[in-house]
Formats: structure tokens, C-alpha cells, sequence
């Protein structure tokens, strides 16, 4: 389950837990405010996929007429779409041109790609990015129907049937955040940049997705070669193409496999830190994971966790990360894991006491929480 943090940035969570508006008009107007607000983010993912903001920002201000052009989309689709976007705030009128009523008024009118949103839309790496939400939320829709019946059965929907869209939603929500945060996270963990800093220093990156952890950790240790291991073939598929693109690919391995078992895999251990980010609680098997992982650690190496910042309990109504990560949970994290059987089902919502209860278990002698100031994640180093 992917979240970002803006670096330099404030972001403002409310923790509290506001009283419940217990009527049927409260609850219908904040479902439709929801149903309003995904409507539009589906149709920035018509604007993402089919280029229209790119050609605005590499045009400038156009028409409908002139965008249809530049992106080769119909001119009347193209027309509804900027004056949608317009109406959403997302576009804006340039100038006066075109303010008249009318087909004349609509041929001449001219929208506008503002600077900030331009960036928000096409700039993958920045803190602001969010071009990778709507695809997400179309993986989750897609798989609906086979939703339900795991439901009913007890049974679950695997990783790779929510397709493209999961994914490349949670490789791209989460890219800027390693791109950006992650050389601090390391920084938290006492004794580690130096360690990484050395010749022949070695790491292991596990659920490491699309890769852009593994990259991030690459750009940051120049001496450092990682190995990135995921379930997913097709994640890892993805991850040697973003390797190869960041020109990184000389430090940088990536393998299809299970860290449970992690024994049957020759990845050329030891390694003096293994990471996982994110991924402890998608394992249907996390115990036996960080068991296996405490056999490819050097001598005095450890494992770094990073994973959901939840309370420590439940409490309803939730705040804003109780109500985002039991979201995840609920349509995409814990139906994946339940699709291995048997598995721990952890869910997205792993709070701190089952971090330490799963660390105790696999023979982790401490599990200490790192001091990093993420609103969304929670920093663990496990030491055997």
C-alpha cells in the first residue's frame, strides 16, 4: 500500500477522531463528495494516458481543436475533456480569449496546464507527484466481482490479478518518496551510512516492487551493490526496465522469489542490510520470512522495516491513517495475502505490537523503532 510525504513540505494529519454524524444525509453527501472526487481523478487518468497534459505543457495554452491535434484524440472528446477539467480546477482559461457563450466562443477558448499541476501530473520524481493514483484505483475496480466472492468463500484474489494498474499505482505513489526521503531514512538507523559507504558493501531489497527503492538506495551508496527480490514477476520485469534506464544496472540485480524461502535462492549472500520496505505486511508468511532473511545477514548486519504508522489499537471513528490503510487493507492488501493458503493475513493495518510479536517469534533479538519522521510509515531495525 503506497503513501507519500512531501520533504520541505508540512503535511498536516488530524489524529483526532471526529464524532460520528450518525443521519442519512451526512452519510449520503460525504459518499457522494467521494464519488465526485473519484469521477474526476478518472478522467486526470483519460488526460495522463492519453498524453493531453503533455501536449498542453509542451504546447502551451491551446484549444480543444488544437489539443485533439497535438495528442491525435477526437476533437469533440477533446473539447469536453478541457472544459471538464476546467470546471474541476484543474485546467484554467487563458486570458479572455474565447469567454463568449456558443460554438464560437468554445472554438477560440483557450486552456492552460498551470505550472504547479504540471508538475503534480508529469514530473514522476516530484515530492507533489500524482499521475500514479488513478491507475491504482483502476486496478482495485477491476477485480470487483472476484472481490466479492473471496468474501463469500474465505478465499483470496493473487497480486498479479489486480494487473498494470496496482502496480504501476503503487511503484509510481511511492517512487517519489524514495527518490526524495530515502538517503534520511538510512540516515535514522545507527552506524548504517557508514557501513554502506564501504567497499564491497552489499544490500538486500526485499519486496522491492518496480525497483524504485532499489534504485534510490543505488543513487544514494555509490559504492553499494543490491540485490532486489519480489513475488512478482511481473514487478521485477518491470524493475530491470527502470534499471536500466537509471544506468545503474552494473550495481543493481533483481530476482523473482520467495523470502520465506529464501534458501533456495543463490543471491550471493551475505548482505550487511536487508530492507524491506513496505512489504512485511503483503507477506503471507512474514514470520518465516524474517526468519529465513536472519541466514543471509553478515555477522553484525540487521533488517530494516519500514511499514504502516497505525495506533497501536483500534478506534472508530478512525483518523486519517486508520481510515486510508483499512481502505488498502479491505480491497487490495489482505485479499492478496489470503489468496496463499495458509498465510498470516496480516492486512495493511500491521500495528507496531505485531511488528515485534513477528520479530520475536522469527528469533529477533531486538526490535527497536528508528526516530523518523514520516507520517505514514513506521521505521523498525531488527538485530538477530
Amino acid at each position: 500500500m503506497p503513501v507519500r510525504q512531501s520533504p520541505g513540505m508540512t503535511t498536516t494529519i488530524d489524529s483526532t477522531t471526529a464524532p460520528v454524524t450518525a443521519t442519512a444525509d451526512a452519510l449520503a453527501e460525504r459518499l457522494f463528495e467521494g464519488f465526485l472526487s473519484t469521477m474526476e481523478l478518472l478522467s486526470v487518468h483519460l488526460g495522463v494516458e492519453l498524453g493531453l497534459y503533455r501536449a498542453l505543457a509542451d504546447h502551451g495554452p491551446s484549444t480543444a481543436d488544437e489539443l485533439a491535434a497535438a495528442a491525435a484524440i477526437h476533437p469533440r472528446y477533446a473539447r469536453e475533456w478541457v472544459e471538464q477539467q476546467a470546471a474541476a480546477g484543474i485546467l484554467t482559461v487563458a486570458g479572455a480569449a474565447g469567454a463568449g457563450a456558443g460554438a464560437a466562443g468554445a472554438a477560440v477558448r483557450r486552456y492552460e496546464l498551470p505550472a504547479g499541476h504540471a508538475e503534480a501530473l508529469l514530473d514522476p520524481d516530484s515530492p507533489a507527484a500524482v499521475a500514479a493514483i488513478a491507475p491504482a484505483v483502476v486496478g482495485i475496480v477491476g477485480i470487483l466481482e472476484p472481490l466479492v466472492e473471496a468474501y463469500r468463500t474465505g478465499g483470496g484474489v493473487p497480486y498479479a490479478d489486480f494487473g498494470a494498474g496496482i502496480r504501476h499505482g503503487i511503484g509510481g505513489m511511492n517512487r517519489p518518496m524514495f527518490t526524495n526521503e530515502l538517503a534520511t531514512w538510512v540516515a535514522a538507523v545507527p552506524g548504517l551510512v557508514e557501513r554502506l559507504h564501504r567497499p564491497g558493501a552489499r544490500a538486500l531489497d526485499v519486496g522491492c516492487g518496480t525497483g524504485w527503492s532499489t534504485v534510490a538506495l543505488a543513487r544514494t551508496f555509490a559504492q553499494l551493490r543490491i540485490t532486489g527480490l519480489d513475488l512478482d514477476a511481473a514487478s521485477v520485469a518491470d524493475a530491470r526496465k527502470h534499471v536500466g534506464a537509471s544506468g545503474l544496472g552494473h550495481r543493481i540485480v533483481f530476482e523473482v522469489g520467495d523470502a520465506a524461502a529464501i534458501g533456495d535462492c543463490d543471491l550471493g549472500a551475505p548482505f550487511d542490510v536487508v530492507c524491506i520496505f513496505e512489504a512485511l505486511h503483503d507477506m503471507a508468511h512474514p514470520v518465516d520470512a524474517l526468519r529465513a532473511l536472519r541466514g543471509v545477514l553478515a555477522p553484525d548486519g540487521y533488517v530494516v522495516v519500514a511499514d504502516e504508522r497505525v495506533a497501536d489499537d483500534i478506534t472508530a471513528p478512525g483518523d486519517f491513517n486508520e481510515r486510508f490503510m483499512y481502505a488498502w487493507s479491505v480491497l487490495h492488501c489482505l485479499p492478496a495475502t489470503m489468496a496463499e493458503s495458509p498465510s498470516h493475513a496480516t492486512g495493511t493495518v500491521m500495528r507496531a505490537p505485531i511488528v515485534q510479536s513477528y520479530a520475536t517469534e522469527a528469533g529477533y533479538q531486538h526490535c527497536e523503532v528508528l526516530d523518523v519522521d514520516n507520517p505514514f510509515w513506521r521505521f523498525y531495525r531488527l538485530v538477530p
